[in-house]
């Protein structure tokens, strides 16, 4: 679970949203919706702007020009603040920095600054309340100096890139003033900063101070360094051995008692950081956890307490080392439906395990509840099974709470996350619910988005799985207690399985039912546009608000209009109004790629019949240093590559054409090298591995005939396979390390994609049997019943493509026909209308790369993509293998 996208949930009940767009009411946690310093007339010779969550004041000259002398990159300084003093500190860096010119930025409403510092915000941003532009280093000391003399000492969260002056709130680091971009190793596009040499490097903000290696320290900030490099943890009787996890509140480390030689896992609270919904920071919830844990003391369900000391200002609760893998770790070595034809004994032998453990979490829930104490975060991760697989230990009780005040619940897993009307126990009863589904099938995230899900859910687990019905019907009715679409009281434990609702929530069609859905989620994407947003048309993954996200194939506008086409829609001739003004000029900072920037924008317009606009951003993206870019399709030259040849064959373009053989050979150059020298942490797959370039080889080859491209592609292709390992089940998946992907983007099914191409091309050739036997394996990665994601790129959808594609076997009729039907068990309604949600599960998305858009591209290219053609549709330079499988079309009478 990716923490980063809770906070994209507090603002929408139905899609990812940026925090800023988060109606806070007057008086939550501390103030009115702005700051009163916020809402100060703009002094005469400045200017201001609002960006993401920030408010910028900068001084004009009578131009409106920002006034000369400002440099791009430098020593910036920092004022951390909390919630309560925020206003106060705002006021006062105004009131200094105005009258000298000095410009600054600052959050300007409480409910943003709270975000800022909430437990899983990022921790790059943490504390970072206001921030100030000196001129020049002299400038620096100044500034701090004048400004500690009225804010120093003053409370906020410790600004964890940053070097602190003195006692705080002040901090400061070297970086980037201007908005200057380059990419990163990777190939994506990063802030920037200027090296001695002139050359863009990024501006890298890791959660520890350092400075970039050109740059010397002032001679003022020395002391203060030094007195940071002071503070360990050495005389602690602790050996800390290994981090476990960081969080925006503190890490969690694993360590020794050098006493007794006890293993032990300490926990650390950072002050007015990590806050929770109800405003108590990682110190406040670290002492609910110490309190919880001395009041369970010897029940054996919960860790014992050990120790509570400080070091500096940071807080440290010392636990027994329980021994146990968390619940969900069993789940990809055990599950029986992550195999293609799973067998009835390990079905069988699977359920007495989960209702086993599922007993048993009962008993420690019960037990907890016995001694006055909700949980109040149950879920998968915070359980621990027993290396005897008989018991339990509940872990993780930051937010546990006295039954007595019957609270609501402030922190929770997406999966788990009570409704508001329940309170006190009856929030672990509804986690204990959660968690009889979540053991079969582990998408209960869903239900953050429609509770009446669950009847289909257990719809689902029931066809598959031997589990006694009261088990199932128990969890649905509390789950859905007191939502009955039928406007009825659901009587908790007694719902009847036959009294279920049938079929998918709010009576969308089934994906199968095509072309039915194919209308259906046409509807859902046009009834979630946003033509009068600057920022994004269709809602989709949080990747769609970082700079270009709105725009590109992947998360934006592009990606959804080149779907809508490519399954025969009507022209929604608003939305590429939208895309053609907001690239009207490309926005700064834009990527370049073809799945996240300038080349797929240019591609999708091409598409959509926009030749001239497509040619003009292409004249921007060349304008640009392309040729850094990293190799992948997603958001490198490969990508850009095909794009290129693309545009050029298709306008008789030369030029462009010889650009995209220019990119070859720097791919060919690249391959070479890495082939002499292998990068250890390299990633394979269709979107970022070398995939991509063996697609651009292979549509060169198509283009020119010239073998030596026939041969790279071979080439890149096994280098991927490399990446590749054996699965128990047989299947062939990318080992990234410390998991494997199946899937079309980032995993082996997107490498069998252009393995198909490839082997067309070889006829059966002596030489090729290992890509021939690789190709069958993924194959069978293909067919996994279980996918924990719908999406094109990393889910289902993206088996759905592949198996409507491939040339591997000579009928896929009946395993695509599965993958479709199971694609329902994702499937949500949208104003009444079929849709999927994004990564993550958390809210519905209408991207390609991630949501709705991508699972009506997948069902096109399967079942038939136009209204008055069965030709079926495509993903870009990857076209149709094989006809439509119109055997699966079906019609539905309503």
């Amino acid at each position: 679970m990716e923490k980063r996208y809770e906070v994209y949930c507090l603002a929408d009940r139905h899609f990812y949203e940026i925090p800023e767009r988060l109606s806070a009411p007057a008086g939550a946690h501390g103030g009115s919706v702005l700051f009163e310093t916020a809402r100060r007339p703009v002094p005469e010779g400045w200017k201001s702007s609002r960006s993401g969550d920030w408010l910028s004041l900068t001084p004009v000259d009578a131009t409106g020009a920002p006034r000369p002398g400002q440099p791009p990159q430098g020593w910036k300084i920092h004022v951390s603040a909390t919630v309560e003093t925020a206003d106060r500190t705002a006021a006062a860096v105004w009131d200094y920095c105005v009258p000298r010119a000095v410009p600054f930025k600052f959050v300007p409403a409480p409910h943003q600054l709270h975000l800022r510092n909430s437990k899983y915000a990022a921790r790059d941003g943490s504390g970072k309340f206001v921030t100030i532009y000196p001129a020049d280093e002299d400038g620096l000391h100044t500034v701090l100096t004048d400004l500690h003399a009225v804010l120093g000492g003053g409370p906020g969260p410790y600004i964890l890139t940053d070097l602190r002056w003195h006692e705080g709130p002040l901090y400061v680091r070297y970086g980037a003033f201007a908005r200057r971009y380059c990419a990163d190793a990777r190939g994506a596009l990063v802030p920037a900063v200027e090296d001695p040499t002139g050359t863009l490097v990024p501006d890298l903000r890791n959660p520890a101070f350092q400075t970039p290696e050109w740059v010397t320290l002032p001679a003022f900030l020395e002391p203060h360094l030094a007195a940071r490099n002071a503070t360990t943890v050495g005389e602690l009787p602790y050996r800390i051995e290994k981090a476990l996890h960081f969080s925006n509140g503190g890490g969690v480390y694993r360590g020794t008692d050098s006493r007794d030689g006890g293993a032990v896992v300490l926990k650390e609270g950072r002050p007015h950081a990590g806050l929770a919904a109800d405003g108590a920071d990682a110190i406040a919830r670290l002492k609910r956890e110490k309190d919880a844990l001395e009041k369970l003391a010897g029940l054996g369900v919960a860790p014992g307490v050990r120790d509570w000391f400080s070091v500096g200002d940071h807080r440290f609760l010392v636990m027994d080392f329980v021994e146990g893998r968390p619940l969900n770790s069993f789940f990809a070595e055990r599950h029986p439906l992550l195999t293609a034809d799973p067998d009835p004994g390990a079905l069988a032998g699977y359920t007495a395990w989960a209702l086993r453990i599922h007993r048993a979490v009962e008993e420690a829930v019960e037990a907890v509840h016995a001694r006055g104490v909700v949980f109040n975060d149950l879920h998968m991760f915070n359980i621990l099974v027993a290396p005897d697989e008989q018991s339990v230990t509940l872990i993780d009780f930051e937010a546990a709470a006295p039954a007595s005040e019957r609270g609501r619940q402030i922190v929770a897993h997406p999966g788990f996350v009570a409704p508001p009307d329940r309170t006190g126990t009856d929030v672990d009863r509804y986690a204990l619910a959660c968690l009889r589904l979540a053991l079969f099938l582990p998408v209960t995230t869903l239900l953050a988005i429609d509770r009446a899900k669950a009847a289909h859910l257990a719809d689902v687990i029931a066809a598959y799985f031997p589990v006694p019905g009261e088990f199932l019907d128990e969890a649905v009715a509390e789950i859905t207690r007191g939502t009955d679409r039928r406007g009825e009281p659901a009587d908790r434990g007694a719902r009847a399985a036959a009294s279920r609702p049938r079929g998918l929530p709010g009576g969308v069609p089934e994906p199968a039912d095509w072309p039915r859905s194919r209308d259906s989620m046409v509807r859902a994407l046009l009834a979630s546009a946003t033509p009068g947003r600057d920022d994004r048309l269709f809602p989709g993954d949080i990747a769609q608000f970082t700079d270009g996200g709105g725009l590109g194939l992947a998360h934006g506008a592009a990606g959804v209009l080149y779907a809508l086409a490519e399954t025969g829609a009507e022209p929604y001739e608003e939305g590429e109004k939208w895309l053609l003004e907001r690239t009207d000029p490309v926005p700064p900072g834009t990527p370049l790629g073809l799945y996240d920037g300038l080349a797929g924008i240019a591609y999708g317009l091409h598409r959509l019949g926009h030749t001239r606009r497509a040619l003009d951003i292409t004249g921007s993206l060349l304008a640009e240093k392309w040729q850094r870019l990293a190799p992948g399709l997603h958001g490198g030259l490969a990508g850009v590559g095909l794009v290129l040849d693309h545009l050029g064959d298709a306008t008789g373009d030369r030029a462009l054409h010889e650009r995209a053989v220019e990119a070859a050979q720097v791919l060919a150059d690249r391959l070479a090298a890495d082939r002499a020298a292998p990068t250890a942490h390299r990633r394979a797959g269709l979107m970022h591995g070398a995939t991509g370039p063996a697609l651009l080889f292979l549509r060169l080859y198509e283009r020119t005939g010239a073998p030596d491209l026939l041969d790279l592609a071979g080439t890149a292709l096994r280098a991927d396979l490399e990446r590749c390992v054996r699965t128990p089940a047989g299947s062939l998946d990318v080992d990234e390390g410390w998991r494997t992907m199946p899937y079309l983007g980032d995993g082996s099914v997107g490498i069998g994609a252009v393995l198909d191409d490839y082997l067309a091309h070889r006829g059966g050739a002596a030489g090729d049997e290992d890509l021939a036997e690789a190709r069958e394996a993924i194959l069978l990665t293909a067919r996994s019943r279980f996918y924990a994601q719908p999406g094109l790129l990393q889910g289902r959808a993206g088996m759905i493509w592949h198996l409507s594609r491939t040339t591997a076997a000579d009928d896929t009729g009946a395993w695509t026909a599965d993958q479709i039907a199971a694609l329902s068990w994702h499937a949500m309604p949208y104003q009444g209308h079929l849709a999927f949600p994004g990564h993550q599960m958390m809210r519905l998305s209408m991207d390609l790369a991630t949501g709705t858009a991508g699972c009506l591209l997948a069902l096109g290219a399967a079942l038939g993509g136009g209204r008055s053609s069965e030709r079926p549709a495509q993903l870009p330079f990857l076209p149709p293998l094989r006809a439509p499988q119109s055997r699966f079309h079906r019609v539905v009478e309503p």
